[in-house]
């Protein structure tokens, strides 16, 4: 594991999604129901990207299982369920937390989304919720989330839009607040946003970066979060750009070519 990968590990083994919002026992039920609740009342878009109950009976990887909130989502719908995380933590929250309900994945463990391991065209969908923007190299997992994918299956991925309330209110606090305006937006998200190494991306970007690896863009969506409107820079933003175009989370729903 290189230098730059252990402080993503160290952090986010260390902070397993949305579990600092959780005051009850730890990995009790009730601690889950307080995770659960505060995500996605935090994160109500989430439900209309990831559309849980359409993979029924279909074969879903997570990558990034987190505290298994979504992942817990994917088990009730009936998928086969697969997930992977890089850290224990992430893997024994999520474990207890099927054994919790009395649930059980298809398969689930420690592995690193730059080197996923499964064979080619495994899966209908392979899902990432705010996961792949934190490993270093961001288009290597991309590249492994789309080998995993059966021809013709789906890759649902959510990165963080650069262009967004959220991320120039950052810079704003972390870099001209600080005498430091000359300070990029990637300079910021990348010291000061979560694990240290993370990106956000502009669509452009994205679009390309999903295209380059020979996938059919079905849509990207960004969500105007409620992140974003606890910033004092969501109304003159939108009133810019539009409201459409601003969102904190970019929602990319890109689909693999079915064999010639």
């Amino acid at each position: 594991m290189t230098a730059e990968k252990r402080q993503v590990y160290e952090y986010w083994n260390e902070t397993v999604c949305c579990s600092t919002h959780a005051t009850s026992d730890p990995l009790s039920r009730e601690y889950f129901e307080e995770i659960e609740h505060y995500k996605y009342c935090n994160e109500p878009e989430l439900h209309a990207f990831a559309q849980f109950s359409r993979y029924r009976g279909k074969k879903v990887l997570e990558v990034g299982v987190g505290a298994g909130t979504d992942f817990l989502q994917w088990v009730r719908c009936g998928a086969e369920a697969h997930g992977v995380d890089l850290t224990p933590a992430a893997i024994a929250h999520t474990t207890t937390r099927l054994d919790a309900y009395g649930l059980k994945a298809a398969s689930l463990g420690v592995a690193d989304c730059e080197h996923l391991p499964f064979d080619d065209g495994t899966f209908d969908l392979v899902y990432s919720w705010g996961v792949i923007h934190h490993t270093p190299d961001t288009g290597a997992a991309l590249s492994e989330l789309i080998r995993t994918v059966r021809p013709g299956g789906e890759i649902k991925v959510m990165i963080y839009n650069r262009h967004s309330p959220v991320a120039l209110y950052r810079w704003w606090k972390m870099a001209a607040l600080k005498g430091k305006p000359w300070k990029s937006l990637n300079w910021v998200m990348d010291h000061h946003m979560e694990s240290k190494g993370s990106k956000a991306y502009t669509e452009a970007e994205a679009r390309a970066m999903f295209e380059s690896r020979g996938t059919t863009l079905e849509s990207i969506t960004k969500y105007l979060t409620c992140y974003d409107r606890r910033t004092p820079l969501t109304k003159p933003m939108s009133l810019l750009m539009g409201p459409e175009n601003i969102g904190w989370f970019m929602g990319i729903h890109a689909r693999k070519p079915e064999k010639n």
